[in-house]
């Protein structure tokens, strides 16, 4: 593992990708009402945080699961989800474009994260993170990545899905050309293959009254207020999660490989229109197909 392949990616997304008018908003008192229900979540996040460690484990997963639809819709954002999670554990990678992608994945599947150290440090979230088992990287001191990547590899194998954005930072979700530089990180992708675990693409994308958009991303020098204040006047946003083929690397595969079969299965792989998803419901996981991969691909 080289320190080249230390998480410090870029975007080139800055305020021109974000909509000029983001269409009719709601009233100020649906917001406020947002605002105070945002606020609920998050008190409610600081007791879950004391309650996860004597959870068993299922009880563990419905109860981040529930605190994170609870809060997308407290925010007015409707889940939409295709394809199934395979039943065993699995490294689940997503693109990244919002602080939201995060209750989106946990919403569909309640899995460990992978976040910046800094999380641990915020108020309400970082103790909910810590208890729920986030793994925390120091992007500071790439010397402690292999070291991080053997955490993350050992949370496969006791049976925690694990989840990673590896673009490493958020960007617009649309304009290609202020994609991260270098694409997704292999680093991580490593854990799946010491582990022996698939790799689950998930796919998000957002939508404002059916059609793409780029309200919700969190870019460039704008501040997280600023960002959900956007959300919480958005009318009709919809986030949805696309659960791709997982990805089966074989005993000695090549972990950047393997990043860029996810990484096309995310970004190239052609997508059904958004009405073909089916709304969240009692989301009971089965297996998905799988493709195998190995140094040769």
């Amino acid at each position: 593992m080289t320190t080249g392949e230390l998480w410090r990616p870029a975007s080139g997304c800055g305020p021109r990708c974000l909509p000029a008018a983001a269409g009719p908003d709601v009233s100020f008192p649906r917001r406020v009402g947002r605002l105070l229900g945002v606020v609920g979540m998050l008190l409610a996040g600081a007791g879950l945080a004391v309650l996860l460690p004597l959870l068993p484990a299922r009880g563990r997963r419905a109860a981040l699961r529930g605190w994170a639809r609870g809060t997308l819709r407290v925010l007015g954002v409707r889940l939409l989800v295709r394809g199934r999670l395979p039943r065993r554990q699995a490294l689940l990678v997503a693109n990244h474009v919002s602080w939201l992608d995060i209750l989106a994945v946990l919403s569909v599947a309640p899995a460990r994260l992978l976040a910046k150290r800094e999380v641990r440090d915020w108020p309400v979230v970082g103790p909910l993170a810590a208890a729920a088992g986030t793994v925390f990287v120091d992007r500071s001191r790439p010397r402690n990545l292999p070291a991080t990547v053997a955490r993350v590899a050992a949370a496969l194998r006791g049976g925690h899905p694990v989840a990673v954005f590896p673009e490493g930072t958020t960007w617009c979700g649309e304009a290609a050309d202020c994609r991260p530089g270098r694409g997704f990180r292999p680093a991580m992708f490593q854990a799946a293959v010491d582990a022996g675990v698939p790799v689950v693409p998930l796919r998000l994308a957002y939508r404002s009254a059916g059609d793409p958009t780029t309200l919700a991303a969190f870019l460039g020098e704008e501040t997280l207020w600023e960002s959900v204040r956007r959300v919480l006047a958005a009318r009709d946003l919809t986030v949805s999660v696309v659960v791709a083929a997982a990805l089966h690397p074989a005993r000695d595969a090549d972990r950047r490989v393997l990043a860029r079969a996810a990484e096309s299965a995310i970004h190239l792989a052609p997508v059904r229109p958004v009405p073909r998803l089916t709304l969240v419901g009692d989301f009971l996981p089965t297996p998905v197909g799988a493709a195998a991969l190995d140094r040769a691909a």
